[in-house]
């Protein structure tokens, strides 16, 4: 019998391309996102059941767990890619919005391990692919809020990697870092008109053309992204991370290679703070 898996946030972007590999590769795919739009089903129609799935609604997962059953009889993995993001200052940045990132992005998969935990458990195990980031392991700034995020969902899948491992259920992280096509005017990004406080204009403008047009590395595709969704799925091995891309590996290795002011170091170069200090000298 074919395998499942239920992605989160598959209308665009990485979720979208993860469910037409999984299809690719014989799986059944529930897809999920918070307007169910059928055309994602197109080239597998039998493969595919296209349902709603807000992470931050628990009836709705439990909603989506139990169509995804009664259509295929059993779910083998789950993805939690859904997910936003945003660009501010953290001084300027509103709480609400704050609380609306770490909703989607960390009680939102929380929901989801505890939904589909016992599922998962009764039917002998089965493995659970946390989309995280680089940011989770190497910080950047105007990214604070989402940065926060992403390192709590690092150390909860660690935590996780080892507790749900008595109940035969493997926990993963791909981590990739910049992606081709998933940039910061998609649906995925939150607070884009907060404003930027005078006092960091010159700085939020010169990170931004940094990042944006003198980053050293190239960003990663969305289709290498997903083969490592996929790997991490289904490879059967303890291995927790998974770095996606050029940056993102090459920041795993400074991270967990370097000495803490090396790191530092090297990250400021990277990201063009070295050359704003030098710019900036009173």
């Amino acid at each position: 019998m074919a395998k499942t898996v239920l992605i989160t946030g598959c209308s665009t972007g990485l979720g979208y391309i993860s469910a037409q590999k999984f299809a690719d590769e014989g799986w059944n795919v529930i897809a999920t996102m918070r307007k169910p739009d059928g055309r994602i089903a197109e080239g597998h129609p039998d493969q595919f059941l296209v349902t709603a799935l807000d992470v931050t609604s628990p009836a709705s997962i439990e909603a989506a767990i139990s169509a995804g059953i009664s259509r295929f009889g059993q779910i083998d993995a789950v993805v939690n890619n859904a997910g936003i993001t945003t660009l501010s200052i953290f001084e300027a940045t509103p709480m609400e919005l704050i609380r609306e990132l770490f909703e989607t992005n960390v009680f939102g998969v929380m929901n989801v391990i505890q939904a589909i935990t016992p599922y998962l458990r009764k039917q002998g195990g089965g493995s659970i692919v946390n989309v995280c980031s680089s940011v989770g392991y190497a910080a950047s700034p105007l990214l604070s809020i989402y940065t926060a995020t992403k390192h709590t969902i690092e150390g909860l899948s660690e935590s996780l990697a080892y507790e749900l491992e008595s109940q035969n259920i493997r926990i993963k992280l791909v981590e990739p870092g910049a992606m081709r096509n998933t940039n910061f005017t998609s649906s995925r990004t939150a607070g884009l008109n907060t404003p930027i406080p005078i006092e960091y204009k010159s700085y939020f403008d010169q990170m931004m053309d940094s990042m944006i047009n003198h980053y050293p590395f190239e960003d990663a595709e969305e289709e290498q992204v997903a083969a490592l969704v996929y790997k991490a799925a289904c490879d059967g091995t303890d291995r927790l991370r998974y770095p996606a891309g050029a940056a993102a590996e090459e920041m795993a290795r400074l991270r967990w290679s370097s000495s803490e002011d090396e790191f530092m170091s090297t990250m400021r170069d990277l990201l063009g703070q070295t050359s704003w200090r030098q710019n900036n000298k009173s």
